[in-house]
């Protein structure tokens, strides 16, 4: 034991693995420890700590004393959504409804973020202050144009700010350098729900006038993989406590729709049940209908709301699947494709939609830099996505050349080309992702957290990772690996695809599942030893629990 997990250890009398665990993740004492497993609201930092957040508060008051018309702006997404529907209900509550509109950029007809066409309608609309979510950090020239038409901005935003700020009456955004806000890292949401909490703290209003959002942030926080630390962590994790006690309608409506009425709700549910349903409204339709549903307080409508995104959903996956297929039959029929650093693939007829999520899926097949391009007007448009610890968007901007737009961050980015310049922009991008991607980046790495034997894997040992929820980035669900490990000749192939096991180390006896692991099923025959990675899941059948684990991979042991 080392002297971190060791005075862990003394203090907390937990197993040695767990004071490992949460040493790599920066908890080195029992204070820390205890305020990690026991999250309270009341460690969320003062909202007047954010720079111009003062400056934000008194422009609304002024807006108030006026009785000006307010936008609330924001994105398609699921931050975006989730962002507008707090502001949008929060203010109707503390001022005159009818002064109030809410409004979500297309996402194909005007793209993301702070659009001109939503100026414009704010214009005919009489609005002279418009609040934007989740984006405006970068619009400097769209926000000046607004104020040509006598228009203010708020900018409520988490990306990274350029040196030129946009001209707006207040900016909220902790990741500006001058903002000594403690936590950098709040989502779009985030940083909206901060607005309305000093505005409530203002009117001397309740905790709970702000508090019953929390549930629609921590969407947003679980949707946006920002990391699970610090006040995140705790807006999700009393934000999944309300989802499973005392959820909004549109989020109630989610849940049934879903199949998780009756289940508890962890921050995975949120990731990969409800927030692909949100996702999907902007991604194959209008992005308004998610906020009409957050909004809507009857939840017989929030149903119906509900059961529109579900719809588009099927859409999505039904679209993603059919597109996945027949990218990866392209690669798989082009050995010169096979061969290649990068993949970028092409078809006109392919859905805007989910060109980034089949970017995704095919990195799952083959590990590197990825483009999924398709025809979007006259135009083709195109969604890239990077393997870690790759800058993505320096190697797009290294193609600029072939592009018509591009913009982006490290690990994911979009662009735009002629029809006629998508071979050259896709040998030229093989070039320089060949020239500059380090061969080990090429190759997946699984991040393991400890090794532990079966015998250390105990009800009470379960219960502590548990408490370590939510987890997300800087906040992973713990990864072991067990060696030396034998089938004891009932594991099975599940649907051809999945294994489920039935394990041995010395006199221990585990079971667990493994999904599209059938090609590893050879390895567990002869009885030869293995080494397992996994994670600890608990399955419930028949009204009984059992602890099982989630095998991830598995290889012959070495000596």
């Amino acid at each position: 034991m080392d002297a971190e997990t060791e005075v862990l250890h003394q203090a907390l009398k937990i197993h040695p693995v767990l004071c490992r665990l949460l040493a790599q993740r920066g908890i080195y004492t029992f204070d820390e420890a205890k305020y990690f497993f026991r999250p309270e609201l009341s460690r969320l930092h003062d909202p007047y700590l954010m720079k111009d957040m003062d400056k934000a508060v008194q422009r609304l008051l002024l807006a108030f004393s006026r009785n000006e018309k307010i936008l609330v702006f924001g994105d398609y997404d699921v931050d975006g959504t989730t962002a507008v529907s707090c502001m949008y209900q929060f203010l109707q509550d503390i001022y005159i409804a009818e002064n109030i509109d809410y409004y979500i950029p297309h996402r194909y007809r005007e793209g993301y973020g702070v659009s001109k066409q939503g100026i414009d309608y704010a214009h005919k609309q009489g609005i002279s202050l418009i609040i934007s979510l989740d984006c405006g950090i970068k619009s400097v020239e769209l926000i000046a144009y607004a104020r040509s038409l006598d228009i203010e901005f708020i900018v409520c935003d988490h990306h990274l700010p350029d040196a030129e700020l946009p001209p707006a009456a207040a900016i909220l955004n902790p990741k500006q350098h001058d903002c000594n806000y403690p936590y950098k890292e709040l989502c779009g949401c985030g940083v909206g729900f901060k607005l309305i909490t000093a505005l409530a703290q203002h009117f001397n209003m309740p905790a709970e006038s702000y508090y019953r959002y929390l549930d629609l942030v921590a969407t947003a926080i679980a949707a946006d993989i920002v990391p699970m630390t610090g006040e995140n962590r705790i807006i999700a994790y009393y934000g999944v406590k309300q989802v499973n006690e005392s959820p909004s309608a549109g989020i109630r409506a989610l849940m049934e729709l879903s199949g998780l009425k009756d289940s508890k709700v962890h921050i995975t549910n949120l990731v990969f049940v409800i927030a692909p349903r949100v996702n999907a409204a902007g991604r194959m339709d209008d992005a308004r209908k998610a906020v009409q549903l957050f909004i809507e307080k009857d939840f017989t409508k929030a149903l119906e709301y509900a059961g529109y995104l579900h719809s588009d959903n099927d859409d999505r996956k039904e679209a993603d699947s059919n597109i996945t297929e027949e990218a990866l039959q392209i690669i798989s029929g082009d050995q010169a494709l096979i061969q290649r650093k990068t993949t970028v693939v092409y078809q006109p007829h392919w859905h805007k939609g989910v060109v980034g999520i089949v970017a995704s899926r095919l990195i799952e097949r083959y590990f590197r830099p990825t483009i999924v391009l398709t025809k979007s007007g006259d135009v083709v448009a195109g969604s890239a996505r990077s393997v870690p610890g790759f800058n993505l968007y320096e190697a797009i901007h290294a193609c600029r050349s072939h592009l018509l737009g591009y913009g982006g961050h490290f690990a994911a980015a979009g662009m735009t080309m002629l029809p006629e310049q998508v071979i050259a922009f896709s040998n030229r991008f093989e070039e320089v992702v060949n020239a500059t991607i380090p061969e080990e980046l090429l190759i997946p790495v699984l991040d393991i957290d400890s090794e532990i034997t079966f015998a250390d894997i105990s009800q009470s040992f379960y219960n502590i990772i548990s408490q370590m929820e939510p987890f997300g980035p800087d906040n992973l669900r713990p990864v072991f690996i067990c060696r030396n490990v034998t089938d004891t000749g009932y594991s099975k192939l599940v649907k051809e695809q999945h294994i489920r096991f039935s394990l041995k180390q010395g006199n221990a006896v585990m079971h667990g599942i493994g999904f599209n692991l059938s090609e590893k099923f050879e390895l567990l025959k002869n009885r030869q030893s293995i080494d397992i990675v996994f994670t600890i899941d608990e399955n419930e059948w028949n009204g009984e629990k059992n602890l099982q684990l989630k095998v991830i991979d598995l290889a012959i042991s070495h000596p």
